[in-house]
């Protein structure tokens, strides 16, 4: 059984991809978190008391605690994903971004590689580290083409400047010290246990609460969503399958522009929990914020052609699972809405949700 140390495995895709390890039955999992804001441990109720399952509350930027949980733990992998990612919260202060994703995965790079250096040979030639960063570090794309795994970096926001420096980190550490670490550069995530503040389920709850729907500028910047669930399909492919030191682009081949995905999802509300008038009628557009890039698109051929992995969900299907979850998880959202995040509007200088 494979012994897999997941930071921010509390998070939305660190949880998604927790549950999933656990329950293919060939895994334990360490989930490595210090929850903060966006950490809830309630969505690894499913497999909280699983004997393959446990979670150490620790933070990344804390050498020591790191050391500890390799000795103990003695993984055979790790997944990082353990960030702070909402471009609206750099906006407001970038600070923690740069601890976090920058400081923080400097640490654990070198506690992965103190633990690698000191393993046997057989199990250090097996050892695999694989970073979990996003789309967002190649910058805006125009009207044609895709983001490739080639593309130039050219971060736009806080956040996706502290992420491409974490990227460029562990890069640099494959290259001079040999270290096995993998790369993945995702696009939009969407799906159940989404925290809030995040476009798609601030447009469920809002439109459930007849609240406005904020959409930024035009709302014609566009996204390529890709389904959680199918995230973590192909973290664990990369992971098992993919070649140290290359990069690996996820995609769900699902280009829409986001005042579409707040009209599919007014539009479904409709049918499903109809109100006097149309919850289109809850739109609201509201000024842009500076830098906000304007169109991402992921070209996944790599993934698909030398992995064989495939999207299950269209963003048809994945929207109404989507929806249908928070329709019928109240005891999940509620809690946040009402004591941690209310919908209020962030990233002041200029405003904006992804």
């Amino acid at each position: 059984m494979k012994k897999i140390l997941v930071t921010g495995g509390a998070g939305f895709i660190g949880s998604a991809l927790c549950r999933y390890l656990v329950l293919r039955g060939d895994c334990q999992v360490l989930n490595l978190d210090k929850l903060t804001y966006a950490g809830d441990l309630r969505s690894l109720s499913s497999i909280d008391n699983h004997p393959h399952y446990a979670h150490l509350r620790a933070d990344i930027c804390d050498r020591a605690a790191l050391d500890l949980a390799f000795r103990t733990f003695a993984p055979d992998a790790v997944m990082h994903l353990a960030a702070e990612s909402h471009v609206d919260r750099s906006i407001d202060g970038s600070e923690a971004f740069i601890k976090t994703n920058i400081l923080g995965t400097f640490q654990l790079l070198e506690a992965a590689r103190a633990y690698w250096v000191q393993e046997k040979n057989g199990d250090r030639d097996a050892f695999r580290f694989l970073h979990v960063s996003t789309d967002e570090v190649y910058g805006s794309l125009g009207a044609e083409g895709l983001f490739v795994e080639t593309t130039p970096y050219d971060p736009s926001s806080p956040y996706s400047a502290s992420k491409a420096a974490s990227d460029h980190l562990v890069t640099a550490w494959t290259r001079t010290y040999g270290f096995p670490a993998l790369i993945s550069n995702c696009s939009n995530n969407y799906g159940p246990f989404h925290f809030p503040e995040k476009l798609i389920p601030l447009m469920i709850l809002n439109a459930l609460h007849g609240k406005p729907l904020p959409v930024y500028g035009d709302g014609q910047q566009i996204r390529d969503w890709l389904y959680v669930e199918d995230h973590a399909r192909a973290l664990h492919l990369i992971l098992e399958r993919g070649d140290i030191g290359r990069t690996y682009n996820i995609g769900g081949r699902n280009e829409r522009a986001n005042i579409d995905v707040v009209r599919t999802i007014c539009d479904y509300l409709d049918k499903v929990r109809p109100r006097e008038t149309s919850h289109r009628d809850l739109i609201t557009h509201v000024k842009d914020r500076p830098g906000h890039d304007r169109r991402y698109a992921i070209d996944a051929t790599r993934l698909e052609s030398e992995l064989g992995w495939r999207a299950l969900e269209t963003f048809e299907t994945g929207i109404i699972r989507t929806i249908d979850w928070y329709l019928a998880n109240e005891w999940w959202w509620r809690p946040l809405r009402e004591k941690v995040y209310a919908g209020e509007r962030l990233g002041q200088v200029g405003g904006g949700r992804e």
